[in-house]
């Protein structure tokens, strides 16, 4: 099995989900209790909350620097909202990023979707680091809701649900616009925040829902058990 860095902390609920997700996947793979080689960074959320893209991007490539130095073979960057930062520090490091829209493209790709609707804090709705690699790499097109409902969406992720807090109000609320993204053509919604898995499942709606985590956890375990001979 080969090393794995984790890029955590953005908020620790998040992080949990993807290092169970990671153990739990892998153990399937093994048909034990064995859990695989993980490096952990976790760092303070208010990184992001202080919205100073220039300081989120220098620390991440410290951090990315350190995990390589650590013996990572490989790193994954535990939310979506930080994956701003992979064109700055992809290119600085030596061993690669695991990008979450490559795991979301695959399955989508699989799953013959073209239009996927996303639900995510407001730079992931509104930043191109999703939108464009799905776009460029898999021929997918991204649809958010419309802007005057983005600061509410961005509001539920960043006052409750980062803060553990897994309400009625906020799922019918995000229900409502898993509804509105259908109606405007989406095939299929990504839920572009970690937390939102936590909140929303598949039995919740009838549209297809891609849950980006469970995705991207998948992809780390495939990298985790990939030999240098495998093709």
């Amino acid at each position: 099995m080969r090393t794995l860095g984790l890029i955590g902390g953005t908020s620790w609920h998040s992080t949990i989900v993807y290092y169970r997700l990671i153990n739990e996947m892998a153990g399937k793979r093994t048909g034990t209790q064995a859990n695989p080689p993980l490096i952990l960074y976790s760092l303070n959320v208010e990184l992001m909350r202080e919205h100073d893209v220039d300081k989120i991007k220098t620390t991440y490539l410290h951090i990315a620097r350190q995990l390589e130095i650590a013996g990572a073979r490989a790193i994954v960057i535990c939310a979506n909202t930080p994956h701003l930062v992979y064109d700055y520090v992809h290119d600085k490091i030596s061993i690669p990023i695991l990008h979450i829209a490559d795991a979301v493209g695959i399955e989508a790709q699989r799953k013959g979707f073209k239009k996927l609707g996303l639900l995510g804090t407001r730079p992931t709705m509104r930043g191109d680091f999703l939108h464009k690699r799905l776009k460029d790499k898999f021929g997918i097109k991204t649809i958010v809701p419309e802007e005057d409902f983005q600061d509410e969406i961005h509001h539920y992720i960043a006052s409750e649900l980062t803060q553990g807090k897994f309400t009625e109000s906020a799922k019918s609320f995000f229900l409502d616009h898993i509804q509105l993204l259908k109606e405007k053509g989406a095939q299929a919604v990504i839920m572009g925040c970690t937390e939102l898995p936590i909140l929303i499942n598949n039995e919740d709606t009838d549209l297809p829902l891609l849950q980006s985590t469970n995705l991207h956890a998948k992809m780390a375990v495939d990298f985790i058990f990939h030999t240098e001979e495998s093709p």
